[in-house]
Parts: C-alpha cells; structure tokens; sequence
C-alpha cells in the first residue's frame, strides 16, 4: 500500500505566493527624494515670486535708493548717508518720532488694559458673550477710511458733538495743536480695543477651569483670580500682541492721514506721514527711503528684543 498526502476530492490552486516576511519585496515610493524635493518647490514657487516682486525687492530697492538723491524719474544721484544725516537732525523726522513713541506708550497701556478687563468680564458670563463677542468686533472690520471720516464728522465742532453738548461747543478736537494727537488716537483706539478683547477672550477659554475652582477653594477673589491665573496663563498671547501693537504703532497712518493729515503744524506728524509727504508731495524719494529704513530698523529692533527676552525669560515653558 502506498502513502498518498493527497486527500481525496480535494481541488489544488496554484498561484503566487504571498510574502510577508523581512524578505519581502516592498512597493516603491512616488518617486525619488530629488523627484519630491522638486515637487515642494514648485508648490512653493509661485508665494515665493510673489514674495520677491512685492516685498524682498522693494525692500532691497529702498535700501538702494536711501543712499541717492532721486525724484523718482530721473537717474537716482548716490549721496551716501547724507539723507540719513539730514534725517537725524531734522526737527520734523525728530517731533514725528516723538509722537509715534508717545503713541505706542497709549497703546500698550490703554487699549491692551481695556481688551484684557473686557475679555475676564466676558469670560465670567454664563450667556450672551457669543452677542458681546460680535458687538466690539464690528469696528475692528469697519473699513478705516469709513470710520474715521464718520469720526471727524462727529468730532466737528460746528456739526458734530459740539452742537450737541454745551461745553463742548468751542473744543475743536482735532484742530487744537494740544488735542489733536490724543483725539486721532481716541479714534483709532475706538476701532483697535474690540479686536484685543476678542483675541484676549479666545485665550482665556483655554485655561484650565480647575485652576480657578481650587483658587476659589482657597478664598481668591476675581481680582486675585486675575492676576495669579489668568494672566500667568495667557502670557505667550499678551506678549504677542504687546509685541504687534508696537510694530503697528510705529507703522500708523490711515487714521492720522485722514482726520489731520499730520496737522495743525505738525502736531499729530508720525513718521509714515513724514514719509508719504517726502515722497508724494516734495518727490524727494531717495530721503524718504531713508525715513522707511528708519522704520525698518525700529521694528526690527521690537521684534529682536521680544526674541531675546523670550528665551532669556523662558516665555515657551
């Protein structure tokens, strides 16, 4: 008798063997690590031609331009640093560096204490912040050059407020060399506080609520609540937007240009608006690439010293 392993009945299938093991044969990728690098960069092309032709060569060319004498048709005339010399000593380049920093100052403290204040009140509501969220939000979206010509109307002394309250009858807001500067920033505040309200709430909302149930545990109030959970908490945003409130103090123009246009005499001149006349009105566009390079430099400064002082501080951890 002989031994058979065939089981009777039983239909054989003959086909590729699977592997699965560490000699298996494994799929190719897409293609190669050139052939993927490639691929990145012409994803990332087109925002970088647009970065080169909007910002990196216009900056490079202002750089150019504020060592020439240049009307903006003719051949620029290279003067070397004489416009940065003439910059340095002129008193309206100076007065508008003093206003810019004086208006930096009201904006770190006025509108980023508002928008903090505002943002813990709203947090504290059980209902209605969605409303209150939308409410001071709506100026920030406004169009500037809307908003400000509807300020400078209500801020009229003859039709505006004036006509309305008795003792503001004769106060001319924005035509007083001694009130024209806070009354811009009056304004601009109107439309920019909403916004750090906004930005503050959202920070607040990931906050662990713990924290606060154990410091009511402990007897805190909500003043104490405040500043030893809240604040400590939303740090790295309130470091942020003290940073860019900064950057946008240095660089405002829209509101200035369009209730005063840098007046009455210079009082209510910034540093954009010294720019803007150098270069549109008196066509001297080599010294106002010097008064941009000045801005340049002031921003870079900002933002160098917020990287340093957040790791020498430690802002991550």
């Amino acid at each position: 008798m002989t031994s058979d392993s065939t089981v009777p009945g039983a239909v054989l299938l003959v086909g590729p063997t699977r592997r699965d093991g560490p000699g298996a044969r494994r799929s190719r990728p897409l293609g190669t690590r050139a052939q993927r690098r490639l691929l990145a960069w012409l994803f990332v092309a087109p925002l970088l031609i647009v970065n080169l032709l909007v910002i990196t060569g216009p900056g490079l060319a202002s750089v150019f331009y504020s060592f020439t004498d240049w009307d903006g048709l003719s051949t620029p005339a290279f003067v070397g640093l004489a416009n940065y010399a003439e910059m340095l000593t002129s008193s309206a380049v100076l007065g508008a560096l003093g206003h810019n920093l004086l208006w930096t100052l009201f904006f770190l403290v006025v509108p980023m204490s508002m928008g903090l204040v505002g943002a813990f009140l709203l947090s504290r509501l059980r209902r209605g912040q969605a409303f209150f969220r939308v409410l001071y939000f709506i100026p920030y979206v406004l169009a500037t050059v809307v908003s400000a010509a509807v300020w400078r109307q209500i801020l009229d002394p003859e039709s505006g407020i004036g006509s309305v309250v008795p003792f503001l009858r004769d106060v001319n807001f924005l035509g007083n060399p001694d009130l024209a500067l806070g009354s811009v920033a009056f304004v601009n505040n109107w439309q920019w506080w909403g916004f750090l309200l906004v930005i503050f709430l959202a920070a607040m909302r990931t906050v662990e609520p713990s924290l606060y149930e154990a410091a009511r545990l402990d007897g805190a109030g909500p003043v104490r609540e405040f500043w030893h959970i809240t604040l400590p908490s939303i740090r790295p945003t309130f470091i942020f937007l003290g940073l860019m409130t900064v950057i946008w103090s240095f660089l405002v123009f829209d509101y200035i240009y369009v209730l005063t246009q840098g007046g009455p005499a210079g009082s209510t001149d910034v540093l954009s608006t010294v720019l803007y006349r150098e270069a549109f009105q008196n066509q001297r566009h080599g010294y106002a690439s010097a008064v941009a390079m000045l801005l340049a430099a002031i921003s870079a400064a900002a933002v160098l010293g917020y990287l340093a002082l957040r790791r020498r501080l430690r802002w991550d951890i």
